[in-house]
């Protein structure tokens, strides 16, 4: 009964390799109708997006969408700031958390849920640029036991 039909459309990898992901949440899109066509077709593009809690109300900003093949003079504004539909007890613990240093929104992925757009938002804390080293190192150091372990099994 609960069926829900999932089909990510988009996902910003550079987010989780930018950010420390605290906290996600799933928020709806308010999209024209030239947007959620394209959006559809997967042209998507969530790189250096970001969101903005403005006077108790969240929008998304440089999230590009292409214009629609066969839009014509309908077509949409491709970097246009999008609001995303949250709950207002979402948006007030949002709101206390952007205010402290160094929080952020950033969307990880763009999906259709049910045939409608949803956006994965998280609250993420900026990473330095040694923390981005650690982390590369570590998974370097895992891939290589991965693959000592794989040898190991073939002999």
């Amino acid at each position: 009964m609960g069926q829900d039909n999932i089909k990510v459309i988009a996902r910003n990898k550079k987010a989780r390799h930018d950010f420390f992901i605290e906290e996600t949440y799933e928020s709806g899109i308010i999209l024209r109708g030239t947007e959620i066509k394209s959006v559809r077709e997967g042209r998507v593009n969530l790189k250096d997006s970001f969101a903005l809690v403005e006077n108790g109300e969240v929008f998304l900003y440089n999230m590009h969408i292409s214009p629609y093949k066969q839009g014509n003079r309908y077509n949409h504004d491709p970097g246009r700031k999008r609001k995303l539909l949250l709950h207002k007890s979402e948006i007030r613990k949002l709101i206390g958390k952007t205010k402290q240093r160094g929080y952020s929104l950033v969307p990880l992925s763009i999906y259709l849920k049910n045939n409608l757009a949803k956006i994965e938002l998280a609250l993420a804390k900026g990473k330095k640029k040694y923390d981005k080293r650690q982390e590369i190192a570590k998974k370097t150091a895992e891939r290589e036991i991965r693959r000592a372990f794989k040898e190991r099994q073939r002999y």
